[in-house]
């Protein structure tokens, strides 16, 4: 039987068919929908995580205990699992495991553009990278295989084009893998000096026959053509390349891109005339290629930036420029905004009105950011707006503390904010942090979270109680506001601001496209009362806009929450 897929959903399928059957995750854009497909197999076990790191230490225990096991995330994510991946790569597997890294080539929904393949080096762990949803499912079943036969973690590398987009697939019977039996095994999974100085001999000696495997093996392969140009990639590229080229070049499709072959990619550099390496963010192959003596012309040509396209390879080695229609009017951009009725954008608005300094984070709340909005000071990582107005404040003093405050999301908190609250209240800042609970984790799709009461099937599990985890950290003023009442809020804010003690608000309602939210009727606009002042504007919602001078409210976007009526001073917005 035969499927169109997308890439993640493909991936899903190959652990289904691996039999895999412990996956952990955290969700990020654009690896999430691999564990829920995973998730409609009731043969594979799959949770939500509260980060990667313990994605992956879960996979790692499943594995140790003899089961297939995987787990997945974004690029930034693999940062946050680096710690046990750089170890588990010295204690090798028992039951095979995979870990899928998506990385986001053009930052279409992420803070930064780095590439995984660094990762799989420094850790000495294999890595491969498919260029279609066939190969995401058949290159995860391999990956197995591989992970149990050279004793290794395996990774599989995923990009936005490939995660997201489809092709068609052959379903496949599940083979079904019965726990591999546990032995103690101190020396091989206890990684004291003693064991690991020995494990890392190991790791070399893997390294070298994982190299002299991916000379000759399936992942890899040589299609000739015309041999006046040599094309050496991997993943998407591939696909852009042979749209362009067809027949009228050679191509070195590399499926395993860490460790990478030597003998392969000179015997085929030999046979032609011109090599170029096609490949999205850094130079790993073409560094590789130089490094062993091959000749090729790589991002001198495409650059370090943004990700690749069948028009870019075209215009940068052919010269041909590929002419777009355009519009005959001048159509204004559209950048992305917080939904109409978004329980954040009332908080956003107080922040900006009180001239406050927001450290921020990693969410759909981001978008705080963005005009008119424009509160949003700083945004790194997940967690770092509690950790990073901590410094703030220590850095700056007591009169900075009255003006500062943090904002993350319950999910984000839960992730990686707690510890950073237990640093405030340790090493004593009066800082003000903001949890914006939408009773979800929002950006990736509303994925359930601990706080939420649900696991990922929906099925009722523990949740975490914010305000008593927020006291237990040390924190003795913990409030809850509704940030529908930009009044409540803003007293809260400027109170917990003035108060000689670190404080948490949790903004609490639920993200307004949550399908058991019951909203309220779209309000209306009395436009003999609408003086035309453009007061509604400054909150930024779809929903409003301005007509012939007057306020004018979409229906079928308000969900009448209530914030632009409370604004309104002439009182022309009603219900």
């Amino acid at each position: 039987m035969k499927k169109l897929m997308l890439g993640n959903e493909a991936f899903a399928r190959g652990l289904y068919e691996a039999g895999v059957t412990v996956c952990s995750s955290y969700p990020g854009t654009p690896s999430t929908e691999i564990t829920e497909a995973a998730a409609k197999y009731n043969e594979i076990y799959c949770e939500w995580a509260p980060n990667e790191k313990v994605a992956l230490e879960v996979a790692a225990g499943a594995s140790i205990a003899g089961a297939r096991s995987f787990c997945a995330m974004k690029h930034v994510g693999l940062n946050v699992a680096a710690d046990p991946l750089y170890t588990f790569s010295y204690t090798g597997v028992n039951g095979g495991a995979v870990i899928g890294v998506a990385d986001d080539p053009g930052m279409h929904s992420s803070q930064n553009e780095q590439d995984s393949r660094h990762h799989a080096i420094a850790s000495k762990v294999p890595m491969v990278e498919p260029a279609d949803s066939s190969e995401a499912k058949e290159f995860t079943k391999l990956a197995y295989e591989l992970s149990e036969k050279f004793d290794t973690p395996f990774i599989v590398r995923m990009t936005t084009r490939i995660s997201h987009s489809q092709s068609v697939v052959e379903l496949c019977d599940r083979e079904e893998r019965p726990l591999k039996e546990y032995v103690k095994d101190a020396a091989k999974y206890v990684t004291l000096p003693a064991h690991a100085r020995k494990l890392h001999v190991k790791v070399e000696e893997r390294t070298e026959a994982l190299r002299e495997y991916a000379e000759n093996c399936p992942l890899n392969r040589v299609e000739y053509n015309d041999k006046k140009i040599g094309i050496i990639t991997s993943g998407a590229p591939y696909q852009y390349s042979k749209e362009v080229f067809g027949k009228n070049a050679s191509y070195l499709k590399l499926g395993m891109v860490n460790p990478l072959p030597v003998k392969l990619i000179k015997d085929f550099a030999a046979q032609c005339e011109t090599v170029y390496v096609i490949e999205e963010l850094d130079d790993i192959i073409e560094s590789h290629c130089k490094k062993i003596g091959v000749a090729v012309k790589g991002k001198e040509i495409f650059g370090f930036t943004g990700e690749l396209s069948q028009a870019i390879i075209a215009e940068k080695l052919l010269g041909e420029k590929k002419e777009f229609s355009e519009f005959s009017e001048n159509v204004p951009v559209r950048p992305p905004v917080m939904c109409a009725g978004c329980p954040h954008r009332g908080v956003f608005y107080v922040l900006n009105k009180l001239k406050c300094v927001v450290s921020g984070d990693i969410g759909c709340y981001t978008l705080g950011a963005s005009a008119p909005l424009s509160a949003m000071d700083t945004t790194i990582c997940m967690g770092a707006s509690v950790s990073g107005l901590h410094g703030m404040n220590k850095a700056r003093g007591a009169e900075f503390e009255k003006k500062a405050v943090a904002v993350i999301g319950d999910s984000t908190f839960i992730h990686s904010g707690i510890t950073g609250l237990v640093n405030i209240a340790y090493n004593a800042t009066n800082s003000t942090v903001i949890i914006l609970d939408n009773s979800i984790t929002g950006m990736t799709g509303h994925q359930q979270n601990p706080t939420t009461g649900y696991n990922i099937k929906g099925d009722p599990a523990a949740k975490i109680d914010l305000e008593a985890l927020c006291r237990s950290c040390g924190i003795n003023r913990v409030r809850v506001v509704d940030p529908y009442k930009m009044s409540e809020v803003e007293a809260a804010v400027k109170e917990e601001l003035a108060a000689e003690e670190p404080s948490v608000i949790i903004s609490r309602r639920p993200c307004a496209l949550l399908k058991y939210v019951k909203h309220k009727p779209a309000l209306k606009v009395d436009s003999a009362k609408c003086v035309g002042c453009k007061m509604c504007l400054k909150i930024g919602c779809p929903a409003i806009s301005i007509h012939d001078g007057k306020c004018v409210i979409d229906h079928t976007q308000c969900v009448g929450c209530g914030i632009c009526k409370e604004m309104c001073k002439p009182g022309a917005i009603c219900d």
